[in-house]
């Protein structure tokens, strides 16, 4: 199941240690998606095949694409964050 890693460009860090991920693999995904500011960052997920997904601040909507992910409440599902 995915689990969300970084929400609102806060780490999580029990979602992080419980995947096994650090705070460097999460700051280099950012990287590489072409961002330099986690503060801008709405979402880190680690996916179910083990890909971490980026969703920026302005790309995250009412979060629905999130429904089922781990470590996100499902009162935020349908609400802009």
């Amino acid at each position: 199941r995915p689990t969300l890693l970084l929400s609102q460009g806060r780490f999580l860090d029990d979602a992080l240690k419980a995947q096994r991920v650090s705070v460097d693999e999460i700051r280099q995904v950012i990287r590489s998606s072409g961002h330099g500011d986690v503060s801008k960052v709405a979402a880190v997920v680690l996916e179910s095949d083990g890909s971490l997904s980026v969703i920026t601040s302005d790309k995250a909507g009412d979060w629905s694409a999130l429904a089922g992910v781990r470590h996100v409440p499902a009162t935020n599902i349908g609400h802009a964050p």
